[in-house]
């Protein structure tokens, strides 16, 4: 059963805007959630604007004959159809099973989900019509393109459902961020204590990263020790 799409809070949204990936998976490392950077899924063009949204989800399985055909483009549970479905400002994630010899999705389906709102495209598979698709201006994280349709090696089942794109469980409406390192996953249930100890992070970073710069050695600065810590809490409380 699919679940409703929810929108993104304009505050997590401006937050984990400034936050990386490589923050991101540090934080969640530390909360006991090793798993959460979707492998096979990087940027196909250049992006200077970090991306932030909520799950939209799509899932494939192997290519059955008898329904893994053109004709299946017009059922009423269809790629075209999820298009449909996808708020604005959603992040799709579709689970390719890592297939990388059929395309999930090409240019004209890309260029309707811009038209949309859609902020950006993660997959573990590929994209067909590379060329349009990156015309079309939607952002896409994926292992690559190839020619063939979705149909020469998938079937499409469904959207709005848990699925393991890269190797990752992805529920609707988790967060979702995309950087040059690639995707990385955020419960929807932990978010605010994940987004409240990132910026922490990236603070502290940004100091140490100042200290560096300074000539002060590594031990003992990062990680900070206890003199470090202090110095950079008196430094923050400074900051207002």
């Amino acid at each position: 059963m699919s679940v409703d799409a929810l929108p993104i809070e304009p505050k997590i949204k401006q937050a984990l805007e400034g936050v990386t990936t490589a923050t991101l998976t540090t934080v969640l490392l530390k909360k006991g959630l090793r798993n959460v950077w979707l492998r096979g899924a990087f940027p196909l063009a250049p992006f200077d604007k970090r991306i932030v949204g909520r799950a939209f989800t799509l899932r494939f399985v192997p290519a059955r004959e008898d329904l893994a055909t053109p004709a299946s483009w017009s059922s009423p549970i269809s790629t075209r159809a999820a298009i449909e479905a996808m708020p604005e400002g959603a992040i799709a994630v579709v689970d390719a099973m890592g297939v990388n010899d059929a395309g999930i999705f090409g240019d004209i389906l890309c260029a309707r989900m811009k038209k949309r709102g859609v902020s950006a495209l993660v997959s573990d598979g590929v994209v067909r019509d590379l060329e349009g698709v990156l015309g079309t201006g939607l952002p896409v994280w994926a292992s690559g393109g190839a020619a063939p349709p979705s149909v020469a090696g998938l079937t499409f089942v469904g959207w709005q459902e848990p699925v393991g794109c890269g190797g990752v469980a992805v529920f609707p409406n988790d967060y979702i961020v995309l950087d040059r390192d690639g995707a990385v996953l955020i419960p929807a249930d932990i978010i605010n204590d994940v987004v409240e100890a990132s910026v922490e992070q990236e603070r502290m970073e940004g100091w140490i990263m100042s200290e560096v710069e300074a000539g002060t050695p590594l031990p003992g600065l990062y990680p900070p020790n206890e003199q470090n810590l202090a110095r950079y809490k008196a430094w923050r409380a400074k900051q207002g």
